[in-house]
This record gives structure tokens, C-alpha cells and sequence, in this order.
């Protein structure tokens, strides 16, 4: 009986409203790692994030079982009640829309 496979990856970037310079270097490394749990947890495997103050890159092979819409809006959903209620984080915070 033969298999089908398929490997997807994708490459995606957003920025903070308004491109608002509030993801201080020392911030990121937890957020990354936030990221990337959040991605595990919806069967994504993330190959590498990275970010600047104002945008965040993420590459990771997409999952069979989840839409792209879905795991684009929880990472996204998540990441931002995170940093809302992360000490450290900038406290009125938003990822841009769409």
C-alpha cells in the first residue's frame, strides 16, 4: 500500500500595530520561545523565528490536521494575551490585523 507525503512550509511575517518598535532585544528570546510552543502545540514544526522591534519572522512546516487560518490566528491570539500579561512585556499591545 502505497503513502502520500507532503512537507509545506511557511515563511510568515507580521508586524505590531502600527510598526511600533516595542519588541526590546531583551523581550524577544521569550517570545520566540512562546512562539514556537504555541506552534508545537498545534502539530507545526518550527524550523526558526526571529524578530526586530517591530516585525517577526516565523518558518515552520505546516501541519495535515490544522488549516492555515487557524494556526496564523492562534499564534497571533495567543502570543498577544502573552504579552499583554508578560511583567516584562510592553503592556498595551497588538500584532497588526489581517
Amino acid at each position: 500500500m502505497s503513502q502520500s507525503l507532503s512537507a509545506v512550509y511557511i515563511h510568515l511575517a507580521y508586524a505590531t500595530k502600527y510598526r511600533k518598535p516595542v519588541l526590546s532585544d531583551a523581550f524577544r528570546p521569550d517570545l520566540h520561545a512562546f512562539k514556537a510552543g504555541v506552534l508545537k502545540s498545534t502539530g507545526c514544526n518550527v524550523l526558526i523565528i526571529n524578530s526586530v522591534e517591530d516585525h517577526i519572522h516565523l518558518l515552520f512546516r505546516m501541519t495535515k490536521t490544522k488549516s492555515l487560518a487557524y494556526v496564523i490566528e492562534h499564534v497571533k491570539k495567543r502570543s498577544s494575551v502573552w504579552i499583554k500579561q508578560t511583567e516584562d512585556g510592553p503592556g498595551n499591545f497588538s500584532w497588526q490585523t489581517g
